[in-house]
Protein backbone atom coordinates (compact mmCIF):
# COMPACT_ATOMS: atom_id res chain seq x y z
CA UNK A 1 0.00 0.00 0.00
CA UNK A 2 1.35 3.41 -0.95
CA UNK A 3 1.85 5.67 2.04
CA UNK A 4 0.41 8.55 -0.01
CA UNK A 5 -2.99 6.85 0.10
CA UNK A 6 -2.97 6.37 3.88
CA UNK A 7 -4.80 8.96 5.98
CA UNK A 8 -3.46 8.83 9.53
CA UNK A 9 -5.80 9.75 12.36
CA UNK A 10 -2.83 10.68 14.53
CA UNK A 11 0.91 11.17 14.06
CA UNK A 12 3.34 10.24 16.81
CA UNK A 13 6.78 11.79 16.36
CA UNK A 14 9.38 9.65 18.13
CA UNK A 15 12.38 10.84 16.15
CA UNK A 16 15.38 11.12 18.44
CA UNK A 17 14.03 8.59 20.93
CA UNK A 18 16.04 5.44 21.54
CA UNK A 19 14.44 2.01 21.75
CA UNK A 20 12.09 1.16 23.32
CA UNK A 21 10.83 4.77 23.20
CA UNK A 22 9.18 4.67 19.76
CA UNK A 23 7.43 1.39 20.61
CA UNK A 24 6.15 2.74 23.92
CA UNK A 25 4.91 5.92 22.21
CA UNK A 26 3.04 3.82 19.64
CA UNK A 27 1.54 1.52 22.26
CA UNK A 28 0.22 4.55 24.17
CA UNK A 29 -1.30 6.02 21.00
CA UNK A 30 -2.93 2.69 20.09
CA UNK A 31 -4.43 2.41 23.58
CA UNK A 32 -6.04 5.84 23.17
CA UNK A 33 -7.23 5.15 19.60
CA UNK A 34 -10.55 3.79 18.41
CA UNK A 35 -10.75 0.51 16.48
CA UNK A 36 -9.97 1.30 12.83
CA UNK A 37 -7.84 4.36 13.60
CA UNK A 38 -4.50 4.63 11.82
CA UNK A 39 -1.46 5.84 13.73
CA UNK A 40 1.56 7.17 11.86
CA UNK A 41 4.78 6.66 13.83
CA UNK A 42 7.83 8.70 12.87
CA UNK A 43 11.00 7.03 14.10
CA UNK A 44 14.66 7.28 13.22
CA UNK A 45 15.45 4.06 15.09
CA UNK A 46 16.03 1.34 12.48
CA UNK A 47 15.01 -1.30 15.02
CA UNK A 48 11.46 0.07 14.85
CA UNK A 49 11.11 -1.44 11.37
CA UNK A 50 11.33 -4.93 12.86
CA UNK A 51 10.03 -4.35 16.39
CA UNK A 52 6.76 -2.70 15.35
CA UNK A 53 5.67 -5.48 12.93
CA UNK A 54 6.54 -8.12 15.54
CA UNK A 55 4.51 -6.26 18.18
CA UNK A 56 1.60 -5.78 15.76
CA UNK A 57 1.50 -9.53 15.04
CA UNK A 58 1.41 -10.31 18.75
CA UNK A 59 -1.13 -7.63 19.64
CA UNK A 60 -3.45 -8.22 16.70
CA UNK A 61 -2.96 -4.79 15.15
CA UNK A 62 -2.06 -4.25 11.48
CA UNK A 63 1.01 -2.61 9.97
CA UNK A 64 -0.22 -0.97 6.77
CA UNK A 65 3.12 0.32 5.51
CA UNK A 66 6.68 1.16 6.43
CA UNK A 67 8.27 3.93 4.40
CA UNK A 68 11.94 4.90 4.50
CA UNK A 69 11.85 8.70 4.30
CA UNK A 70 15.65 8.99 4.29
CA UNK A 71 16.41 10.31 7.76
CA UNK A 72 13.50 8.52 9.46
CA UNK A 73 10.83 5.88 8.95
CA UNK A 74 7.08 6.39 8.65
CA UNK A 75 5.25 3.39 10.07
CA UNK A 76 1.48 3.18 9.70
CA UNK A 77 -0.45 0.95 12.11
CA UNK A 78 -4.20 0.32 12.18
CA UNK A 79 -5.82 -0.54 15.50
CA UNK A 80 -7.91 -3.67 15.18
Amino acid sequence: MSTESIDADRTVDSRGATCPGPMMDLVGAIRDAEVGDVIELLSDAEQSTTDIPAWADESGNEVLAIDDAGDHYQIYVRKT
